[in-house]
């Protein structure tokens, strides 16, 4: 979070060192003889965190499930624990990715001839007139297929913008 005003009272929030509390409001506290603003969190138990806004990047939203959730206990190593866990998995996910997509460069694809008669046919037949990010797609997908490396690509767009034009195209290349 960068500023104050990303967060509202009654919003959960966490903590970096902390964990899950719910943001109460901002307050005035008497840090040795001056004044300084401060986050108040709310923790399990009633147990309260006053964060000096000049520490306001250790606070984030939080942007779990629907329900609310668990407030972590202040002082417990739980936190650190669920952090250290969660690192792990965002690790092992990483790794798992690396591993896949040096395979997917490593691997050879099928690569597809260009435009045939019937493609252009085919093509030909469709009753709207493609939109200028169709054609683009239509033709970095055609590309994709050329190319003996093994595709890649996400197509999406609104409900009603040509995607299944899209696809139908990259379909009948392959079956053809």
């Amino acid at each position: 979070m960068h500023t104050i005003e990303e967060i509202k009272p009654g919003d959960y929030v966490v903590h970096l060192n902390e964990g899950i509390g719910k943001f109460l409001s901002i307050s005035h506290l008497k840090v040795d003889g001056k004044e300084e603003e401060v986050l108040k969190i709310e923790y399990a138990d009633g147990m309260l965190l006053y964060v000096p806004v000049n520490q306001i990047n250790l606070v984030h939203r939080y942007a779990g499930a629907e329900k609310p959730p668990v407030l972590s206990r202040l002082g417990s190593r739980a936190w650190l624990k669920t952090r250290g866990r969660v690192k792990e998995g965002i690790r092992d996910l990483a790794s798992d990715l690396l591993r896949i997509y040096q395979y997917r460069k490593e691997k050879k694809g099928l690569a597809y001839p260009p435009d045939s008669a019937w493609q252009t046919e085919f093509e030909g037949e469709f009753i709207y007139e493609e939109t200028p990010d169709q054609l683009t797609a239509s033709k970095e997908v055609k590309e994709d297929l050329q190319s003996p490396k093994p595709m890649d690509r996400l197509i999406c767009g609104d409900v009603g913008y040509g995607k299944t034009e899209v696809a139908m195209r990259a379909a009948f290349k392959i079956v053809e």
